[in-house]
């Protein structure tokens, strides 16, 4: 089974790039590509990307992360619920179908900032006594519980979800770079031009009401 999955299309730096790699990468950056443009196929693209990134943590023996994966199939089919039946109050004004984009107050942010904190630091604790193996378990649990709060947030349709993909991207990169990884970081900077963009497309939707 798993042939495929450490076949290797090319080398970049000395390191080799697999087959589960490429494929990972280009599901995620079309699934975050849609959600920036506010389309809500980009939930169709994330089913296949949950499945995509399972595979790729087994293989790379990130547990956290690939612990987290059925959390993120969960959060979803909530985020693609969420966007296409809105409540009447939360229609965007531009088409009535659809969720419109709003803000976080001040409070709930600093309680999502403080929420992520704690939970890495237990789960860091817990991963680092149940997988040994798993070569940065702190770092691991701070990606994955930003990962989560991201996608949570993404699923509300909540302008903030952008900084928190930001964090998730600069923190990827640094986990990515301490394992060794010459590709990912390639394919992280790429979701961080597309965070800041969609940053700014998503500001311009909430001012609009949509």
């Amino acid at each position: 089974m798993w042939e495929w999955i450490n076949h290797t299309l090319f080398t970049l730096g000395g390191a080799p790039v697999l087959l589960i790699d490429v494929v990972t990468s280009a599901l995620g950056l079309v699934c975050v590509f849609l959600a920036g443009r506010n389309s809500k196929y980009n939930f169709w693209v994330g089913y296949l990307y949950t499945a995509a990134l399972f595979l790729m943590f087994w293989n790379k023996n990130l547990y956290a992360s690939l612990l987290l994966q059925p959390v993120s199939l969960a959060i979803n089919v909530l985020g693609h619920y969420r966007w296409t039946h809105p409540r009447e109050e939360e229609r965007s004004a531009e088409n009535e179908k659809n969720l419109k984009v709003s803000m976080m107050s001040w409070p709930e942010r600093g309680l999502a900032l403080l929420s992520v904190v704690l939970v890495a630091l237990l789960w860091g604790w817990i991963l680092d006594t149940l997988f040994p193996a798993d070569p940065h378990p702190y770092l691991d649990c701070c990606v994955t519980v930003l990962i989560l709060m991201a996608q949570l947030l993404s699923a509300l349709k909540k302008w903030d979800c952008w900084i928190a993909w930001l964090l998730v991207n600069i923190t990827q990169i640094i986990l990515h770079v301490s394992v060794g990884h010459v590709f990912m970081p390639i394919v992280c900077a790429l979701y961080l031009v597309n965070g800041l963009w969609s940053l700014a497309t998503w500001m311009k939707l909430y001012k609009k009401n949509g």
